[in-house]
């Protein structure tokens, strides 16, 4: 059983999994909201539904030379935390005192998102210079750890 992962790193994994579903050309991203040790919701980047992707469109971003981490709103994607928040809401699953497992940090948009979702802890696999999202994380008192994926440490950043 020594190579039995942990649950950090076996819901971080289903967040990398959800991923690979992702249709951003630029950045693949994954999330994952548990309740007790069960999946709850999961989400990835892209364009919401009906939408041409970006390998179909060009990725607009890319287009218009922003740089990585600023102006989120100029983009045709919704992002992994924001898709794994709405289908919770579609399906009628209180994520209220949830977990979430995203690959990559989130944004400041999607901070907003998972504080007013009432989301406790954040893990993560890949931080993002992101202040003003770490800010309000400590300001609301959302937990955000950081998870070696290989070794299943964690590491608190608030």
């Amino acid at each position: 059983m020594e190579n039995r992962p942990t649950w950090h790193q076996y819901f971080m994994e289903m967040a990398y999994l959800a991923s690979q579903r992702s249709t951003c050309i630029r950045r693949k991203v994954g999330a994952v909201i548990v309740g007790d040790n069960q999946i709850l919701a999961t989400g990835y980047n892209g364009a919401p539904k009906h939408v041409r992707h970006c390998a179909e469109t060009g990725c607009m971003r890319q287009q218009m030379n922003v740089p990585s981490g600023t102006m989120h709103e100029l983009c045709r994607g919704v992002h992994a935390e924001q898709n794994a928040i709405v289908q919770s809401a579609i399906n009628g699953t209180s994520i209220r005192n949830a977990t979430l497992y995203c690959t990559n940090h989130p944004c400041s948009i999607c901070a907003k998102m998972i504080i007013n979702a009432e989301i406790r802890n954040v893990y993560i696999a890949d931080d993002y210079p992101d202040p003003l999202a770490k800010e309000m994380f400590a300001e609301a008192g959302v937990e955000l750890v950081l998870v070696d994926r290989e070794n299943g440490k964690l590491k608190k950043l608030i």
